[in-house]
């Protein structure tokens, strides 16, 4: 992780000796938060690049919060997707502080990307509407990708969300919010962790437990943040702006900029609902409105179904309005009636209530009828969204509408290993009792073999590795005396082993140089032997020396001093003649 935005500090000279785990070197600052300070770092094993964020050691006083941090930490490992910001590592450092007094630091290891915060990016004033919307596209996606996961982050607010110079979106700090706050003591404590108020949702401002929902929320400051320029509330106080995101409307974004669609407006206020059941349900509803909207489509609401009997009937009178009702009738048809006849008139108020009676219990018998009996199999079934379920949910659910189900496995770079990815036929679908549905479930990301990049080019076996979907990491130089300079000797992982889609390969290239050793007072025959081995490949060439002093087969010269030198040099040594 780093932004673009000042220079970076150089480490204090205690911190830049330092080796977390014994493997990671801290280098220049590159950002400093309220929770945390960022280095750059060098991951020495791998020899890779890599963010190290150092978090506060006032975090660490609490036993309960070191535990929540590792598990959560651990959690965020496990998701790799091309939106989030990996974890690489994590743990705590025993350091000695500028006092000389032992304190604990907990810190986290992760992908260093190259890019800006968005926070940075809002400061130069509103996004154009279809940079935003690309923008919260990223972010919704690796909400989808984690809410799957079963990780809620808590903490959507532009200065966790960085866009790479490609234009990637990467939303950072999976995990981290949650162990924060569920092991802070105070709203205080929570509030001064978490950075400014302007991002809670409802619920987290009156303290309530939170959701998938309360990120969308989230999302939908952002998006409003990044349209406009400014946040929807402001305040002299985290709890005047957390009172607010209770109590009042946001603004219409329209209102701030002109520029923004009334679609672009919709979308943004039902995300900003203040209960979270009339907000988007799920991250990939809140991406189709967004997408909808940026296509110049208004985003039609998704009613729920309509209720049958209210379809047909209307709403269902009172039995107590419907007799009243009757008996007003029946009373002004005994009131006008004209007598033909000398029977008493309530034999006529009897037969007309009887016959009140015989045409309810009609219309009730013909109700009942209408009602599904769940005793009988209808004639189809209906195959629900089983996306992200277990298999065994999954196939129960299907096993009990009278389905068959069939496990079909198909690798997945986005859904977790274990869910179901989709069905065969798709969700919507009619079907006969008896039918058989395939369920598809990601058996992991797609694994692909290393190639044989020995003996290739720098530059293709580069492109070779970004063509496979691998990501090309470190590449470390090293002696050899047969393979080119600028050729392949190694990779690591090494050719032919299993890896999953997006792994970092490193390369090991020549340098076409090998360590030429001092050989002088070796005898002639261990000199050559030594030289013109496989390990230095060097070409030997004897030369007698005169005026030396006695005859002898010790080495008295080489032409070329030790170190390096290029492959198949060649070199003279000299030895005694005895003339």
């Amino acid at each position: 992780m780093t932004t673009s935005t000042g220079p970076t500090e150089k480490p204090k000279p205690s911190e830049a000796r330092r080796l977390l785990a014994g493997r990671y070197q801290i280098g220049s600052l590159i950002g400093r938060g309220g929770m945390a300070d960022v280095h750059m770092g060098t991951d020495t094993r791998l020899g890779r690049t890599v963010a190290i964020k150092l978090l506060r050691s006032s975090l660490a006083t609490d036993p309960a919060f070191r535990v929540r941090f590792r598990q959560e930490a651990q959690s965020a490992a496990r998701m790799a997707h091309p939106t989030i910001v990996r974890v690489f590592d994590a743990g705590e450092e025993i350091v000695l502080d500028d006092n000389g007094a032992e304190t604990q630091v907990p810190f986290i290891v992760m992908e260093y990307v190259d890019g800006k915060m968005v926070k940075d990016i809002i400061q130069m004033g509103p996004l154009e509407p279809n940079e935003a919307v690309h923008i919260v596209e990223g972010i919704l996606t690796a909400l989808e990708y984690s809410h799957r996961a079963g990780v809620v982050h808590r903490d959507i607010k532009p200065g966790n969300v960085m866009i790479t110079r490609s234009g990637q979106v990467k939303v950072m700090d999976f995990g981290i919010a949650r162990a924060i706050s569920d092991s802070s003591a105070t709203v205080q404590q929570t509030t001064a962790i978490l950075g400014t108020a302007q991002y809670f949702s409802p619920e987290q401002a009156r303290g309530e437990s939170v959701d998938a929902r309360t990120d969308l929320y989230s999302t939908g400051i952002v998006l409003f943040e990044m349209l406009t320029g400014r946040p929807p509330f402001k305040g002299d106080s985290a709890v005047a702006v957390a009172y607010q995101h209770v109590s009042e409307q946001p603004p219409v974004p329209s209102s701030i900029n002109p520029k923004i669609s009334p679609a672009l407006d919709a979308v943004v206020l039902r995300a900003l609902s203040k209960s979270r059941f009339d907000r988007y349900q799920s991250a990939a509803d809140f991406r189709e409105d967004v997408q909808e909207a940026a296509a110049g489509r208004l985003p039609q609401p998704k009613l729920p179904n309509p209720d049958i009997g209210a379809s047909l009937f209307g709403a269902a009178p009172s039995d107590s309005l419907t007799m009243t009702t009757a008996m007003k009738q029946l009373a002004v048809d005994d009131d006008t009636y004209v007598r033909t006849q000398n029977r008493p008139p309530a034999i006529w108020i009897w037969s007309g209530i009887l016959a009140v009676v015989v045409i309810v219990a009609a219309v009730l018998f013909w109700v009942v009828s209408l009602a599904p009996n769940d005793d009988a199999p209808s004639a189809s079934r209906v195959v629900p969204n089983l996306s992200g379920a277990s298999y065994q949910s999954a196939a129960d659910a299907l096993t009990n509408m009278q389905l068959v189900p069939t496990e079909r496995k198909e690798a997945s770079n986005t859904v977790l290993e274990g869910s179901v990815i989709r069905t065969d036929p798709a969700a919507g679908s009619a079907l006969a009792p008896g039918d058989t549905v395939d369920i598809y479930v990601s058996s992991g990301p797609t694994q692909l073999s290393i190639p044989q990049l020995g003996n290739m080019g720098l530059s293709q076996a580069q492109e070779q590795l970004k063509a496979l979907g691998f990501v090309v990491g470190s590449v470390t130089e090293q002696h050899s005396p047969t393979v080119p300079a600028n050729t392949v000797i190694s990779s690591d992982p090494p050719a032919g082993q299993a890896q999953s889609e997006g792994v970092t390969v490193n390369l090991v290239v020549s340098d076409g140089l090998v360590e030429l050793p001092d050989v002088r007072n070796q005898t002639i025959q261990d000199a050559r032997s030594q030289l013109e081995s496989s390990s230095l490949g060097l070409r030997v060439t004897i030369e007698r020396a005169s005026n030396c002093g006695p005859q002898s087969n010790i080495v008295l010269n080489q032409s070329l001093p030790p170190g390096t030198v290029p492959q198949r040099s060649e070199i003279t040594l000299e030895y005694c003649d005895g003339t």
